[in-house]
């Protein structure tokens, strides 16, 4: 059977303290699977500078430059964001590599599970195999739950994901190719995978405590992330909106009889306190609810405009 080239790409944002370890754990584990037969010999390692302030870059091009073809680095003109960094790699590595797989340079993710993923590709037939954490020990409980919720909630939602599942993955070329189809501009990768629609499995790990630096996924960016990932891929929250209206109208009825029966019974009682309250809540509501058009609305016009993803300014290889 003909060796399949195999491209893994990691997006690199400020992680000079990491990365020489990184570098040596991925370099000693493509060099075996090479040995190994489970990828060819131009197989390659490929890092993706989203605009790092520090060291970074030098870093890669080092690796570059003594790593006998097995390391490529991309630099991107600015901070794209990690998803736009991730498509980066997967529309440079497509041309030459027939399977990819992505990782984030902290190795959170388990590098041991990459040759299980080039066993289903190989030997199951699998395009896309994804990195599924067993547990979720390393993570706070803040984090913990708050994961749980982002899960049950994007499903809820109608937006299909793999649960416990970031962006540790393998991609054929095919599959890639596919997804490159995908032009939108907020990328929400964990949802767009699983609807190319082709053979997946699924590969389990424990997820590892980071080495060195710090993350890159803060409170805000989790935030945001999720309401792209929410509102790229469904629309129910405005239908939401609608329902949320007809329980007010409810409730104003209700409240309409209350105060005719009361004035009917000589109950009435004239004060604020009750209307102000009303006025405050149902104007919270509709606030809530016009930034929710809005949202939509910003990401209509964000895709509208068609602007490029990310532009690149240097390619090592």
């Amino acid at each position: 059977m003909e060796k399949s080239t195999l491209a893994i790409i990691v997006p690199c944002y400020n992680e000079e303290a990491v990365l020489p370890q990184t570098h040596q754990r991925l370099s000693a584990l493509l060099a075996q699977m090479i040995d190994d037969s489970l990828a060819a010999s131009d197989s390659y390692i490929l890092y993706v500078n989203d605009g790092s302030t520090d060291d970074t870059w030098q870093l890669i091009a080092d690796y570059c430059q003594g790593s006998n073809h097995r390391v490529q680095g991309i630099k991107l003109a600015g901070n794209v964001g990690h998803q736009c960094a991730l498509m980066a790699g997967l529309e440079t590595a497509r041309q030459h590599a027939d399977v990819t797989i992505t990782i984030d340079a902290d190795l959170q993710d388990d590098i041991n599970a990459i040759p299980q993923m080039m066993q289903l590709y190989l030997n199951e037939g699998d395009d896309i195999v994804y990195g599924v954490r067993r547990r979720r020990d390393t993570d706070t409980w803040f984090k913990r739950t708050t994961a749980k919720a982002f899960y049950r909630f994007m499903s809820a939602m109608g937006v299909a994901t793999v649960d416990n599942h970031a962006d540790f993955r393998l991609m054929s070329r095919r599959a890639v190719d596919a997804l490159c189809q995908y032009h939108e501009r907020n990328l929400f990768l964990r949802g767009i995978v699983p609807m190319l629609g082709y053979k997946a499995g699924t590969v389990y790990y424990d997820r590892q405590a980071r080495q060195a630096g710090e993350s890159k996924y803060p409170l805000g960016k989790m935030l945001t992330f999720a309401i792209d990932g929410i509102t790229s891929f469904s629309v129910k929250p405005l239908r939401l909106i609608f329902f949320l209206g007809l329980a007010f109208l409810f409730i104003a009825f209700a409240i309409l009889i209350y105060v005719i029966t009361a004035l009917c019974c000589g109950r009435g009682v004239q004060g604020w306190a009750s209307l102000m309250l009303s006025i405050w809540f149902v104007g919270g509501c509709l606030l809530i609810c016009l930034s929710i058009i809005a949202a939509y609305v910003g990401r209509i016009y964000t895709e509208g405009k068609h602007r490029p993803r990310y532009n690149i300014e240097q390619h090592l290889d």
